[in-house]
């Protein structure tokens, strides 16, 4: 399941548990819908997400790069533990996105 909130002119967005092959498409649709009504400053609060596959890297990707075109907004992430922050490392996007202790933090960010 997903929710998403809306903090001043942030979104916050958040899943719990697996992000994988079968859950990815449910973040995307989440995404995709603020993406559409124009609201690119995401935060993304991985405090509950405890694995994250290819296929959710690619979705936090694609997002990504639907913010920042023409310089819009950014996705960035929040609270994610250290399993998560390994895998985002090894997916190489330690270096391409940022991420914040907690989402007051990458909220406050924008």
């Amino acid at each position: 399941m997903v929710e998403t909130t809306q903090l001043d002119k942030v979104d916050v967005v958040k899943a719990a548990g697996r992000i994988d092959g079968h859950t990815s498409p449910d973040l995307k649709e989440a995404f995709d819908g603020l993406l559409d009504q124009s609201r690119y400053k995401l935060v993304f609060d991985m405090s509950e997400i405890d694995f994250l596959s290819s296929s959710g890297v690619w979705v936090l990707l694609e997002t990504q790069k639907r913010c920042r075109r023409r310089n819009r907004g950014d996705l960035v992430i929040a609270s994610a533990n250290d399993n998560i922050q390994k895998t985002l490392d090894l997916a190489g996007l330690v270096h391409f996105m940022k991420m914040y202790e907690d989402v007051d933090s990458a909220v406050g960010s924008f």
